[in-house]
């Protein structure tokens, strides 16, 4: 049996640029594979991206909820502002280079 493990192109932190929704958003988590189940991905993911790529939970700028999105739908943002999520504060500390550092709790 052979276990393919994609390498993701983002990392905690960074922030993002939603290709089909237009949001922008700091990546909370990484999966390495889809972690949802079958019928959330038949209702939510309509565009049918790869399950055997990263997923990554995202923080959604001026929202207050959380997005699991397939990696072949994010690039880098290029605007660099700040997110204002309520979970950052929690989850990062300072903004450097347009990543937010990682808290160890």
């Amino acid at each position: 049996m052979t276990i393919t493990t994609a390498i993701a192109k983002f990392s905690v932190g960074q922030l993002i640029h939603h290709r089909l929704f237009g949001y922008r958003g700091v990546i909370a988590d990484i999966h390495p594979v889809f972690q949802g189940d079958d019928e959330w991905y038949e209702q939510v993911a309509l565009s049918r991206p790869p399950r055997d790529e990263p997923w990554y939970r995202v923080l959604p700028h001026g929202a207050t909820h959380e997005t699991y999105v397939a990696e072949c739908n994010l690039e880098p943002d290029t605007q660099g502002g700040p997110i204002f999520h309520p979970m950052v504060e929690v989850l990062f500390g300072d903004l450097r280079d347009g990543v937010y550092v990682h808290m160890v709790h």
